[in-house]
């Protein structure tokens, strides 16, 4: 049975990259043999993330569902810890459960270890996230890392200390000085900062100065070692000297060790240019990861310019008080959060937190509201873009409705529609129902806020609580538009009445939006327009009429380079034609189930993959059907997202049979072997190991490459013509048909008549 054991889940590369802390380690891994839930306990900088991640990377393959990383330096309520472990453990929120029973419900099976970091500022919501995860899920353990206890039911503190500190021995080789571990770290970060730096006879009595000084602490050895680049040894030894007199009584100075990360940080910002410090008490205004965009548009202004961000930002990377890892192709920064903390006391010091929050505030706005503005023909390009930006982009929400600011709020809410349609439903849901009750009832800024509420509740199968907001978005957009706004509205509305079964309504509301007039908006309102004409053939049970309008829309997503909706058209396609069972429904599918792969719509994978369970049932291969739909319900749990309507009665038909011919234990072993994949391995399964993974279509678009002899020729499969009917139309010889569509399989990748008719019913005008 393929497991996902050796898996190493969503852990950092750089987990492996750690120094010392074998007595640490050791202890741990003993604890976690018998303990369910060990707290590692010490001040910021002491290094207790890098000893979970280390401990988490070698016992990752004692698990079968491998160890998982929860970060909740950015998280500030009980919302934001629950949607960060979901968040990581690769969960979306699209159904009507709970959050904390959708992360306890997929734990409930799984041998995993779990890495919950920086407890300390959500203690509580953190405390009762383990709590829960522990009660409902015996084969999980956690290791949680925070500055004090979680103080919950079996948990055992393992005090991390600093670094084990040098012995003052002048008579020691060497060899054995440079084997401590405060000494060993400061020697690497400080030869890799430097390029040229050893651990000398000459030096050894300066290194282990520093590391007595700083009291092992391996944020601070780091700070110190960077200096190397411009700074003997000697010279940082008599400078943190300096530094303690200079020690003051405030809030970092609660213990002794806090003052030494103090005077660390101290110091390095001290040797800072002027713009360098004011980018980098700046740069605290971000939550998360940042570009340098980012930084240019919320940071500069008069004191600090915009030109002159890039040399200051690099300065800071090269100095190691910013971090940089690329994502993608785009290099992004962050500070460590101890980093982070500091840089916000001293914005604070230099009264400019306001400015700072009005910079970011108006920042996001404007930038979310001119990126929208292409998310639809360039969806998977925005959605990595808000992917990246999300976290601040939540800060900024929350500040948003702290200070009142319903216009803003609402405004950047708007703009990220089509991220809470794929990625965060019940967020989005969330976040729309606190911004209309701050509104009274009719307001005109609230016309699409009303649209996109009602939309989620149309995706989340709550067709009264969707007709209720489209009805309130058609008012609105009857007084005051756009024609599009009021399109979609009423078409949607049309879907919401058709759920409920109310069929004279959905008829109404149709004939009205097909009144209203586009004006230049046609084709986003057409789309509209169409998806309820071929709903509305649906709930009737006109399968043709619904094949014809699920035609028409395929068509025109293709037109308007609209991934979202074209992979809706190529599902509803492929699903009619298993119902029908007159065509063939896989290149639909696959083409569908591509899509949603590009844009990671999870519920459409789930609902594909069954479905390509039920045709590989129908095509003689019943092992894969019941592997495939063992997977699908694996993808389901990781959404919370509902049976399809047009799926399930296939489905239930299907696993009968599979089970009549299989036999019951076959089957539940088939099952069972799809239903331990994990995401990637299920689309693997469903699309084939040679499937693209980078986004070409299950059948390419071909068009371009199509001669016009052989783009009539596929126009003629569509008819379900014979190659000698072909030929008589067109006066070719057969064998010449022949020839033509051995060319066009070749040029689509596609091995079956039925695969270029698939294609070309979609694609060719």
């Amino acid at each position: 049975m393929a497991t996902a054991k050796g898996h190493c889940g969503n852990l950092p590369a750089e987990a492996s990259s750690f120094i010392g802390r074998r007595r640490e380690l050791a202890e741990l891994r003993a604890r976690l043999a018998t303990a369910r839930l060990v707290s590692l306990v010490g001040p910021g900088g002491v290094g207790k993330t890098r000893l979970a991640l280390r401990a988490a990377t070698g016992l990752a393959r004692g698990f079968a569902h491998g160890a998982w990383l929860v970060g909740l330096a950015e998280v500030h309520t009980e919302e934001g810890v629950l949607r960060a472990t979901a968040e990581a453990l690769g969960l979306r929120d699209h159904g009507a459960v709970p959050a904390l029973d959708l992360v306890t419900g997929y734990l409930a099976d799984r041998e995993l270890l779990l890495v919950v970091d920086n407890c300390e500022h959500v203690l509580a919501p953190a405390a009762e996230l383990v709590t829960a995860v522990l009660a409902a899920a015996p084969r999980v353990r956690v290791i949680a890392t925070s500055r004090e206890p979680l103080s919950v039911g079996g948990e055992h503190v393992l005090p991390v200390p600093p670094l084990e500190l040098p012995q003052v021995d002048s008579t020691a080789p060497v060899e054995r000085v440079g084997q401590n571990e405060a000494v060993r770290l400061f020697t690497e970060r400080a030869a890799a900062a430097s390029g040229r730096f050893v651990l000398t006879e000459a030096n050894r009595a300066a290194v282990i100065g520093i590391c007595r000084r700083l009291d092992g602490l391996p944020l601070a050895l780091e700070l110190a070692a960077v200096k190397t680049r411009v700074l003997a040894v000697e010279q940082i030894l008599a400078h943190l000297s300096d530094r303690f007199a200079l020690l003051g009584s405030d809030g970092w100075a609660a213990l002794p060790r806090h003052q030494t990360l103090r005077t660390a940080i101290d110091w390095s910002y001290g040797l800072l240019t002027d713009e360098e410090r004011v980018l980098l008490r700046r740069l605290s205004v971000f939550a998360g990861r940042f570009t340098l965009d980012d930084a240019r548009g919320a940071c500069a202004d008069g004191d600090l310019l915009a030109r002159h961000v890039l040399s200051v930002l690099a300065s800071l990377v090269g100095k190691s008080l910013v971090m940089t890892e690329l994502v993608g192709s785009v290099a992004c920064h962050r500070l460590h959060e101890t980093m982070r903390e500091y840089a916000a006391e001293r914005l604070a010091d230099a009264g400019e937190e306001s400015a700072s929050a009005e910079r970011l505030i108006d920042y996001y706005v404007t930038r979310c509201a001119a990126a929208v503005e292409n998310a639809r023909p360039q969806l998977v390009d925005w959605l990595e873009w808000v992917e990246l930006e999300i976290d601040t982009i939540r800060l900024v929400l929350r500040r948003c409705r702290d200070r009142g600011d319903s216009a803003r709020r609402l405004a950047l809410v708007g703009s990220l529609a089509w991220w809470w349609v794929t990625r965060a439903q019940a967020e989005g849901i969330a976040l729309l129902d606190d911004l209309i009750a701050a509104y009274p009832r009719g307001s005109a800024e609230l016309t699409g806020a009303h649209f996109m509420r009602g939309f989620l509740a149309v995706l989340r199968s709550d067709p009264a609580a969707g007709r209720r907001e489209l009805g309130l978005a058609g008012e609105s957009a009857r007084r005051a538009g756009p024609p599009r706004l009021l399109i979609e509205a009423l078409s949607m509305a049309s879907v919401a009445a058709g759920m409920t079964g109310d069929a004279a309504s959905s008829q109404h509301l149709l004939e009205e939006a097909l009144a209203v007039p586009a004006g230049h908006e046609d084709g986003m309102s057409a789309l509209a327009t169409t998806q309820a004409q071929a709903m509305r053939c649906f709930f009737a049970g006109d399968l043709a009429g619904f094949r014809a309008a699920s035609l028409a829309g395929a068509r025109l997503s293709r037109e308007l380079n609209d991934l979202y909706t074209l992979e809706i058209w190529l599902m509803n396609l492929g699903l009619a034609a298993l119902i029908r069972e007159d065509e063939n429904p896989e290149p639909l599918l696959v083409e569908s189930l591509t899509i949603a792969q590009r844009i990671d719509d999870r519920v459409a994978q789930f609902y594909l993959v069954g479905a390509l369970g039920c045709q590989a049932a129908r095509s003689g291969q019943p092992g894969r059907a019941a592997r495939l739909l063992g997977a699908s319900d694996s993808l389901r749990a990781l959404t919370g997202a509902a049976v399809n309507a047009l799926l399930g009665p296939i489905q239930v038909e299907t696993v009968e049979r599979l089970r009549a011919g299989l036999g019951e234990a076959k089957y539940d072993a088939e099952w069972a072997m799809g239903a331990c994949l994990d995401r990637d391995g299920a689309l693997t399964l469903a699309l084939g190991p040679g499937a693209e993974r980078s986004g070409g279509a299950g059948v390419v678009d071909a068009t371009p490459l199509l001669t016009p002899r052989e783009t009539e020729i596929a126009r003629h499969l569509v008819e379900g013509l014979s190659n000698r009917q072909i030929g008589s139309r067109l006066f070719l010889s057969e064998r010449t048909v022949e020839n033509h569509i051995r060319n066009i399989m070749n040029k689509l990748g596609v091995s079956t008549r039925a695969q270029i008719a698939g294609w070309a019913a979609t694609t060719l005008p």
